[in-house]
């Protein structure tokens, strides 16, 4: 037997790789196997190449677990190792096997994995100690064992093997008896290892006989050797593809809308099967679904860096020997052929979209709504995405209509162009509760967008950046004569004291918890006589900010609504009358004391408008705060009164109640109440 020291550079090296080397104890499964799977790749590559003239026999990589004695053994039939191979490559750490060998054979080894020197290490984040059991393909070779107990210190001697391979057995420590579970070796090589390019077998296939599951001699193979991204797209049809997706999502239940191929070998080499996920209101619980190999090894399904922000929604499969890893397999890297890749699967992305909208638009509009999102996520994020998706880009109105930019623009210019020459974009986001406003709409010859997606807001102020003279106006921001301005307003009915008059009577009933400013506008009499509208400014930077876009400033702020009276509307004259036949008198006597008090406080205005502070008397200055006093005592009282009659007029409640309702915020005791006096009003 010989012993030595390992060829390390400090003492400390195990301890760093139980603690450091990895980020994650479980990747040392991955690296092991990927080492079995490398030894039989490697294997095959010789035999291809006339160098192995052997029967090749079974290739299975297989794990076996003793729970009693806590070993876990990776054994494989690949190439193996002589004495001095081992010696070299196991106890020179990172120096590669790998290196060498693809150095001789590079024209021939196009599916090797790689590192052999440093990731076989990773064994000893969870073992108290390491054993190999390996004999080299090479005629006469001796078999030898490697062994070694966490120190720099290994044993090395000859032995008796009889067939060619290596096994590993990693002795568990007591920190890291949970791998010493069958479910858990399973989950992880299902994780790390279900399309790795050699078969692996972990147990036996069980089978009912006699109302009992018994076990066979038949080996389960736990993953699929040659997964669809690494056949040619002509060898797949749609059910192949749909097939894939199962495989890589078992327990999603839905069926992507469509997918893209990728099969590129210059200038760089990848290739992958990306999907599009039934998406629409939700970004978060999409992103992590994409994931990472690295010639069929799992790498990681955080492929932030390689994949564009807004990529990340799409689900499948990358595989590429040309990203930049750690040590660990688990972080990117920025390099160029990083930022060359991302470019590509952008491009490719686009192109696909492009190419279904083009030949097959109709069924690209039934999938809009699931598209939709992505789509603009991508335009918000990467500039030459946009310049790509504005030729596919739909807009869909309230009659579930669908036009691209250009369609929408040409369906519109003539009716929806304003005085000063700007395109007006009307949209609703809910058609229910919006119901009314899209109708007025409708009826002044506008068509109506339906956006209600999670990043319409965002998408709309992106559009209004680009595109300077056109603007985009929800539905119940304003009155339909004020949507589109095109100046030609009507005449009011009532005059500016008439409107101040009633202008408590209607506040005084609005609900508490929200601002309302009540607004007068003069319309046409078959329009309603009180309306509710949301000003467009105010109310997209408050939904920008729930997404987190702004501060929450905008966010924390009240509602703000504005209580549009029609001023020309009979019902509003009506109320008009009453409130002269109730309260006039009262509020003419208020207005007779306030008038003089009104004249003597302009006048005393008047006498100190070219005076400096100092040359004012101080017997003024007090009158005049007298005044304004007196004057702001009567105007509360006059104020108080019309409210108080709002408040006991029945027709003013209603009117405001049936605003509310139109805009569905009518609810709960409220909405009791208005629905018994409307029935007392019918009586």
């Amino acid at each position: 037997m010989q012993t030595g020291k390992i060829g390390v550079t400090t003492e400390n090296i195990f301890p760093i790789i139980k603690k450091f080397l990895y980020s994650d104890h479980e990747i040392f499964l991955r690296e092991v196997v990927s080492n079995a799977i490398d030894a039989t790749q490697k294997l095959k590559a010789l035999a291809s190449a006339g160098e192995f003239s052997s029967e090749l026999g079974d290739l299975t990589v297989r794990i076996f677990l003793d729970t009693e004695k806590k070993t876990l053994t990776i054994s494989d039939a690949g190439i193996g190792m002589t004495k001095i191979e081992v010696e070299k490559y196991i106890n020179q750490i990172a120096f590669s096997s790998a290196e060498d060998f693809l150095e001789k054979y590079k024209d021939k080894a196009e599916a090797l994995i790689g590192h052999f020197g440093l990731g076989f290490y990773s064994a000893f984040m969870v073992s108290k100690k390491v054993e190999i059991f390996t004999k080299s393909y090479q005629n006469g070779a001796e078999a030898v064992k490697w062994s070694c107990d966490g120190s720099p210190e290994y044993q090395i001697e000859t032995i008796e093997k009889e067939k060619r391979g290596t096994d590993v057995v990693l002795h568990l420590d007591d920190d890291s008896q949970e791998f010493a579970a069958e479910d858990r070796i399973e989950k992880l090589l299902k994780k790390y290892c279900k399309f790795l390019p050699v078969e692996i077998g972990f147990g036996k296939e069980k089978e009912w006989k006699d109302g009992k599951q018994l076990e066979t001699d038949k080996d389960k193979i736990i993953n699929n050797p040659k997964p669809a991204w690494t056949r040619k797209p002509s060898e797949l049809n749609d059910e192949d593809y749909k097939n894939f997706y199962k495989e890589l999502y078992p327990e999603s239940f839905d069926e992507p809308l469509f997918n893209i191929h990728l099969n590129v070998d210059y200038p760089f080499n990848l290739t992958g099967i990306l999907y599009f996920p039934r998406i629409k209101n939700n970004l978060e619980i999409q992103k992590n679904k994409i994931q990472l190999y690295c010639r069929q090894v799992f790498v990681t399904d955080s492929v932030e860096g390689i994949v564009p922000d807004f990529l990340m929604l799409l689900h499948g499969v990358l595989d590429s020997p040309d990203i930049p890893l750690n040590v660990s397999r688990s972080f990117l890297q920025s390099d160029s052929n990083v930022k060359k890749i991302s470019s590509h699967i952008t491009k490719k992305v686009a192109d696909r979209l492009t190419e279904i909208f083009k030949n097959q638009r109709p069924d690209f509009e039934k999938k809009w709504d699931y598209l939709k999102l992505f789509i603009q996520y991508g335009i918000l994020t990467d500039e030459k995405f946009w310049e790509r998706a504005n030729s596919f880009f739909l807009f869909k109105n309230t009659e579930n209509k669908y036009f691209t930019l250009e369609e929408y623009e040409t369906l519109i210019k003539e009716n929806q162009t304003d005085k000063d020459k700007k395109l007006v974009y009307l949209y609703a986001n809910d058609v229910d509760s919006q119901y009314t406003f899209i109708e007025a709409a409708k009826a002044k010859g506008y068509d109506v967008l339906f956006m209600d997606g999670q990043l319409d807001s965002h998408f709309i102020s992106f559009f209004e950046r680009k595109f300077a003279e056109k603007h985009f106006a929800r539905v119940d921001s304003d009155v339909v004569e004020k949507l589109i301005n095109k100046d030609s307003k009507l005449e009011s009915k009532l005059t500016a004291e008439q409107q101040t008059a009633l202008r408590p009577v209607f506040r005084s009933v609005t609900p508490e918890k929200n601002n309302f400013m009540v607004v007068f506008e003069p319309m046409n009499e078959n329009e309603m006589p009180v309306m509710i509208t949301f000003p467009e400014y105010l109310r997209r930077m408050k939904e920008m900010s729930k997404s987190g876009s702004f501060s929450g400033y905008y966010a924390d702020l009240p509602d703000n609504y504005n209580l549009i009276i029609n001023s020309n509307h009979p019902i509003i004259h009506q109320i008009l009358q009453q409130k002269d036949e109730s309260v006039g008198k009262d509020v003419s006597v208020l207005e007779e004391k306030v008038s003089p008090l009104e004249v003597e406080k302009t006048s005393l205005e008047s006498l100190h408008k070219d005076k400096k502070e100092a040359e004012i008397p101080q017997f003024e200055k007090d009158r005049l705060e007298e005044l304004e006093g007196l004057i702001r005592e009567l105007e509360d009282e006059k104020e108080s009164v019309l409210a108080n009659f709002g408040k006991s007029n029945h027709l003013v409640k209603q009117l405001i109640d049936l605003a509310l309702l139109a805009n569905n915020m009518l609810k709960g005791e409220d909405l009791t109440k208005f629905v018994k006096r409307s029935v007392e009003l019918i009586k």
